[in-house]
């Protein structure tokens, strides 16, 4: 059992000027090491969250987002921010009412019903207003950058992927380079249920944490959807696209095949090293899958040996 993380002095005093006094403090943060979020409670009764980004990157993009982005989801879809501290990486925001959804024990029903309102609140976000110009250039050149990172991770994985399975995502990787233009937008950039706030019954629903949202190809927002719940359940991923207004193009399911690959090396880099046996088995899974999809097929109709 972790310990929990305490929150500095001079950040609960920074957050006590703009709220008035704390009376309860609650660790709030995720299992790995660089999450810091901490549930805080005022004196007026008031529930309120403090996070220290874990770097000067998601720091940036995480107060952009609740500045210029976030607000077009409409008012209880999403925190707001309170206020902002550099230089400690420090967001003061609002709590929205609910649990996440991963934590509700949800029937298939109930799971079809809370990626249907996902799927609407994403297609919300995703149309949040044009690009910037250097933003559109990133978001162009997003699924390059995908594809880049793929050397890198194979790197430092190193024989956790078997010599076929490193060859597979460099295949994939080559394939999404050649994929043409997509449609770009800003993406949450941890699309899945554990940032999926419900409340009331399942009427309500919010989008938590955006420190990875950023411009980028939309289809980027459904990767940890496609190799998580969609896997397994296809009417979930059907229940989302009906809601967000469109169904994927066939560039997109292309490029969303070949971004698991990518997904997977990275989750076999990252979770290792961060002891999360939850993101691991995400990485092994989908190579797994991928490597049978893509095993040569008997013609004697039996299956391949």
């Amino acid at each position: 059992m972790r310990q929990p993380k305490p929150l500095p002095a001079a950040v609960r005093a920074w957050a006590e000027q703009r709220t008035g006094p704390v009376v309860s403090v609650r660790d709030a943060s995720h299992g790995w090491d660089r999450s810091r979020v901490w549930e805080l409670e005022g004196s007026d009764g008031v529930h309120r969250y403090l996070k220290i980004s874990p770097s000067v990157k998601f720091f940036s993009r995480e107060s952009r987002a609740y500045r210029h982005i976030v607000p077009a989801l409409g008012h209880s879809r999403a925190p707001q921010l309170i206020d902002s501290r550099a230089q400690d990486l420090a967001l003061l925001l609002t709590a929205v009412p609910g649990a996440p959804a991963k934590e509700l024990g949800l029937d298939d029903a109930g799971w079809r019903s809370v990626h249907q309102q996902a799927g609407a609140l994403c297609a919300r976000l995703h149309e949040a207003g044009e690009l910037h110009p250097a933003d559109r250039v990133e978001a162009e050149a997003s699924l390059a950058a995908a594809a880049d990172g793929a050397e890198k991770y194979l790197t430092r994985a190193g024989d956790r992927l078997t010599a076929a399975e490193q060859q597979l995502v460099r295949d994939h990787a080559a394939r999404l380079r050649r994929i043409g233009p997509l449609p770009v937008c800003y993406i949450h950039g941890d699309n899945q249920p554990r940032n999926w706030m419900v409340s009331g019954s399942g009427s309500g629903f919010a989008l938590l944490d955006f420190e990875r949202t950023r411009p980028a190809a939309r289809v980027q927002d459904l990767v940890i959807l496609t190799v998580t719940h969609w896997a397994d359940h296809p009417d979930r991923k059907t229940a989302f696209l009906r809601a967000y207004g469109r169904r994927l193009t066939d560039a997109e399911e292309h490029a969303l095949r070949c971004l698991t690959a990518m997904d997977a090396v990275n989750c076999l880099v990252w979770g290792p090293d961060n002891e999360d046996a939850e993101v691991t088995a995400r990485g092994r899974r989908t190579l797994d899958r991928l490597m049978r999809e893509a095993a040569p097929q008997r013609t004697d109709g039996g299956r391949p040996s």
